[in-house]
């Protein structure tokens, strides 16, 4: 960044170019290269272990999960408890307690990886929203400068031609 845009780049965020961060140097940056900011989320590269914890995630979330598990839980009872003469788990149903332990430990931390990487988009996500509102924050504040500039030009030329014309006068009602 040239010596030019530094002293903008301190104007506009109102600090040292020694105490920008690092997203407030890639903002300035963009600004320079007249490039967007914003980054589309669907390009990242996932691997599969990630995609796999999300779909669990989701399915192990969904109403349609506790809708097929509780029917499997009935069947499951119903089958054991009531219509099979010897029945293989028999009432209090230790094998489909040592069974529902068993995804519970596996679903659990599956879920939990999803969620940490959720959180983790949704704080890169605010990160590069930060980042687009700051840029359009001093492009807008750039603006302001320009039309500002505009403006002072105008009334000085304004000014200019007020004073030509007084002086015009002035010469005009000298003249004997």
């Amino acid at each position: 960044m040239d010596a030019k845009h530094t002293l903008l780049a301190e104007r506009l965020l109102k600090k040292p170019a020694s105490d920008f961060s690092d997203s407030d140097r890639r903002v300035l940056r963009h600004m320079l290269d007249r490039a967007p900011v914003s980054q589309d989320p669907a390009l990242r590269a996932d691997t599969l272990g990630a995609r796999v914890a999300d779909k669990v995630a989701s399915f192990g979330g969904s109403w349609t999960f506790i809708m097929l598990f509780g029917g499997v839980l009935v069947t499951w009872v119903v089958l054991n408890g009531v219509l099979l003469a010897s029945p293989p788990d028999p009432f209090p149903f230790i094998f489909l307690n040592l069974m529902l332990s068993m995804i519970a430990a596996f679903q659990a931390p599956i879920i939990m990886m999803s969620q940490s990487r959720q959180a983790q988009k949704d704080r890169e996500a605010a990160a590069n929203d930060y980042e687009v509102n700051l840029k359009s924050e001093l492009e807008i504040m750039r603006l302001h400068e320009k039309l500002d500039d505009l403006r002072l030009v105008a009334l000085e030329d304004q000014l200019r031609l007020i004073t030509n014309k007084i002086d015009a006068i002035a010469a005009a009602v000298n003249r004997p």
